[in-house]
C-alpha cells in the first residue's frame, strides 16, 4: 500500500493532466479555494467523454458521441453547474426511453429527470473552462520530482513545465498507468493496477436519416450482443437538424472484441441491428464513425478517488466512482474534500 501519512505542508500551485469534467471541477474547485491550477490537454479544448464530433454535413452542427445524458443525485454537482457552466448551457432531455427486458419484451425505462449539454454536451465543458489556465494541445509525456519535492511536466514537444506542489492525473487509467512508468513511478502505476479494473472499448456509430428513421422512441437500451444503446441526437433540445441522426453505442464486450474491427463493418453491423431491434425502415444517408478504446470502466465500485500523499499525486475521474458523468464530480469533488481534511488546503489561502 503506498498511501502514506500526509506531510502537512499547504499545496499552493496544482497541476491537473486532462480537461474532462473530472479535471475541471478539480480546477474550479481548487481556485475556489485560493490555490493556482493549471489544466494540460492533449485535445483542441476539454470535453473528455462529454464529446460532441462535428457531422458530415456542417448545417447539422455535431453529434454527442460519448457520454449521450446525465442525472443529478448529489445536490452539489446542480449547484456546481448552475455557479460555473451556467443554466443556459445545459437542459432536460423529454422524450421515450424504453429498454428490452431478458424476455424480449420492450418496457419504459424508469422516470428520470434526463440532462444534455445544449445545443450539445460538450458546451458545458466549455463553459466551465471559461478563464480557467487551460493549456490545450499539450500532451503530457512523463512527470519528474525535483530536489525541492515540486513536480515539472515534459510534454511530447520537450517543453517543461513546473513549478507544481502537487499532480492530479485525469486520463483513463490504461493512460495514466503508461505515464506513471514512463515518469519511474512503477511503484504507483502497479498500486493503480491492483486497486482498480481495467476500462471497455466502445465502438459509436452517428447515422443520418433524411425522412427520420422510423422508431418510436428517443432513447433505446436493446437486448443484443452487439448493441447496447441508440439514442436519437436530434431530439435533445437545442438541436435544429433536418431528418434525424442517430447515436448507436457498441456493446462493451463487443466493442472489446473488435477494436481491430474495420470501421465500415462496424457501421454496417450496429446499422444492421439497429434496424433489426427497432423496425426502423429509415434509409440512411451518411455516417460517422468512433472508437472510444477507454469508454466504461468493467467495475460498478470504485474508491471514487486515489491520493497518494508520498508523492502528492492524486488521481480522479468518473472510472473511479462508477461511470456515470456525476461521478466524475463526485470523484474530483470528493478528492479536494480530502485534501482540505486532510489539512493541505491552507486556511490562510482560503481566506484570501
Amino acid at each position: 500500500m503506498i498511501d502514506c501519512q500526509n506531510v502537512q505542508t499547504p499545496l499552493r500551485r496544482v497541476a491537473i493532466v486532462g480537461s474532462g469534467l473530472a479535471g475541471l471541477v478539480a480546477a474550479r474547485e481548487l481556485l475556489a479555494l485560493g490555490l493556482e491550477a493549471t489544466l494540460f490537454e492533449k485535445s483542441r479544448g476539454p470535453g473528455g467523454r462529454m464529446a460532441a464530433k462535428r457531422l458530415p454535413d456542417p448545417a447539422s452542427g455535431s453529434a454527442d458521441i460519448g457520454a449521450q445524458y446525465f442525472t443529478i443525485r448529489n445536490p452539489a454537482f446542480r449547484q456546481f453547474l448552475e455557479q460555473y457552466a451556467g443554466e443556459a448551457s445545459w437542459g432536460e432531455w423529454q422524450g421515450r426511453f424504453r429498454y428490452q427486458n431478458d424476455q424480449g419484451i420492450w418496457q419504459d425505462m424508469r422516470p428520470a429527470q434526463r440532462y444534455v449539454g445544449v445545443p450539445r454536451m460538450s458546451a458545458i465543458t466549455r463553459a466551465i473552462s471559461q478563464g480557467l489556465d487551460l493549456r490545450a494541445g499539450v500532451r503530457v509525456a512523463s512527470l519528474q520530482r525535483d530536489e525541492r519535492e515540486l513536480w515539472q511536466l515534459t510534454d511530447t514537444d520537450g517543453g517543461v513545465h513546473g513549478d507544481y506542489d502537487a499532480v492530479v492525473l485525469t486520463p483513463p487509467p490504461a493512460q495514466t498507468v503508461d505515464l506513471l512508468t514512463d515518469s519511474g513511478l512503477s511503484d504507483v502505476a502497479d498500486d493503480l493496477n491492483i486497486r482498480i479494473s481495467r476500462m471497455q472499448a466502445c465502438w459509436t456509430v452517428v447515422v443520418h436519416f433524411p425522412r427520420g428513421a422510423g422508431a418510436d422512441v428517443e432513447g433505446l437500451m436493446p437486448r443484443s450482443a452487439l448493441l447496447s444503446w441508440a439514442a436519437n441526437n436530434s431530439s435533445k433540445p437545442g438541436r435544429t437538424d433536418e431528418g434525424e441522426w442517430w447515436v448507436l453505442h457498441g456493446d462493451p464486450d463487443w466493442s472489446d472484441a473488435n477494436t481491430e474491427l474495420d470501421p465500415r463493418q462496424v457501421r454496417d453491423q450496429l446499422l444492421e441491428e439497429f434496424l433489426r431491434c427497432t423496425g426502423a425502415t429509415g434509409q440512411p444517408d451518411d455516417f460517422l464513425v468512433h472508437r472510444w478504446l477507454y469508454a466504461k470502466p468493467r467495475a460498478r465500485t470504485a474508491p471514487g478517488h486515489l491520493w497518494f500523499g508520498d508523492r502528492n499525486i492524486a488521481l480522479a475521474g468518473d472510472w473511479l466512482d462508477g461511470g456515470r458523468v456525476e461521478g466524475a464530480f463526485n470523484s474530483a469533488n470528493g478528492l479536494i474534500r480530502r485534501l482540505e481534511s486532510d489539512g493541505l488546503i491552507s486556511a490562510e489561502l482560503t481566506a484570501r
